[in-house]
């Protein structure tokens, strides 16, 4: 084999190393498209756009924390607390705006309880968040008796409206994966996050403020999931204070699909959002061939075993000390 033919191997290989996660989701649409002729009508891929804009909010929030050596598991719960309780201030004061407002911060409540908890008290993410999932979906379920709110007339806007023609939901996704890789890649608090993830001793060293670092990335977290619940319950047009369930396990599916790494240190918001989009059409095409909804739970599931296996085994072999993110602090 000649140098050139070596280098133009090695090119490749390079390539496929660093874009492997869109390779995968041009397979995954190809195959799609392939196993249903509907899922390529325009409805069906703007159904998909529409409906994945919730998980991908939620994976990004996710990938900024994972990306630290944490993790959320309140997301869902605390989505549907966000979402109910814009409702019904909405409906208190009929405005768009301080509805949106209240959901936002409801998000943002929560997760400085996750924050507080994991910061200051060194509480392990896992215990932590699980803890702050019970105490969200226990007290929106309280608030409003287990009962839906109906009729939210205008407050659909933020689920089912459009923009120049396109799905405000997607507006929304859109912009988080710009405010997250704009986060990520052009502010010292990015750097901070990568650093505390891929070795919070030598970050602590280095002078970066650990526990505020932490905090503030969950208050960021919140706001993304705040957003998500906003648009979940607008585009279902229903208060449902038991949605969300298992939507965490999605958002964090999507995140580990698109390279984010359990052992902290390595995630980007591209590859989170390549990710989502492949959890997206896989459900999507599930529910098209007409898959068993227990089976989709096996599969899903599956997947989420496999991309852990392949993250501990690449890294094993780049020789990296592993890390437990459920217990780090």
């Amino acid at each position: 084999m000649t140098k050139s033919e070596n280098l133009a191997i090695q090119r490749i290989a390079s390539f496929f190393s660093k874009y492997s996660i869109f390779v995968i989701l041009a397979g995954v649409f190809i195959l799609s498209s392939l196993l249903n002729p509907n899922f390529l009508s325009p409805m069906n891929l703007t159904n998909i756009l529409r409906q994945n804009s919730v998980v991908a909010i939620l994976a990004l929030g996710q990938t900024m924390l994972i990306i630290t050596g944490m993790i959320d598991l309140s997301s869902g719960a605390v989505m549907a607390v966000a979402g109910v309780m814009s409702i019904f201030v909405f409906r208190a004061t009929e405005s768009l705006f301080i509805a949106f407002a209240v959901g936002l911060s409801v998000g943002v409540l929560f997760n400085a309880i996750s924050g507080i908890l994991v910061s200051v008290y060194k509480t392990p993410p896992f215990i932590a968040t699980l803890a702050v999932t019970m105490i969200a979906r226990g007290s929106i379920l309280f608030f409003t008796g287990g009962q839906n709110l109906l009729q939210l007339g205008p407050f659909v806007v933020f689920g089912q409206g459009t923009l120049f023609y396109i799905p405000i939901p997607i507006l929304f996704m859109f912009l988080i994966v710009f405010v997250t890789w704009y986060i990520l890649n052009n502010t010292k608090f990015g750097r901070s996050l990568y650093a505390i993830g891929g070795n919070e001793e030598a970050a602590n060293a280095s002078g970066i403020k650990i526990a505020r670092t932490k905090f503030t990335c969950y208050l960021v977290n919140g706001l993304f999931v705040g957003l998500a619940g906003i648009i979940f319950m607008s585009r279902v047009n229903a208060g449902l204070p038991n949605a969300g369930i298992g939507l965490e396990f999605d958002a964090l599916t999507a995140a580990v699909i698109g390279g984010t790494s359990f052992s902290g240190g390595i995630g980007t918001a591209m590859g989170t959002l390549a990710g989502a989009f492949i959890v997206g059409i896989l459900n999507n095409i599930m529910n098209l061939v007409g898959v068993n909804s227990h089976l989709q739970q096996v599969i899903r599931g599956s997947i989420i075993a496999l991309a852990v296996i392949m993250d501990i085994s690449a890294k094993n072999k780049k020789g990296r000390p592993k890390r437990n993110f459920l217990l780090s602090k």
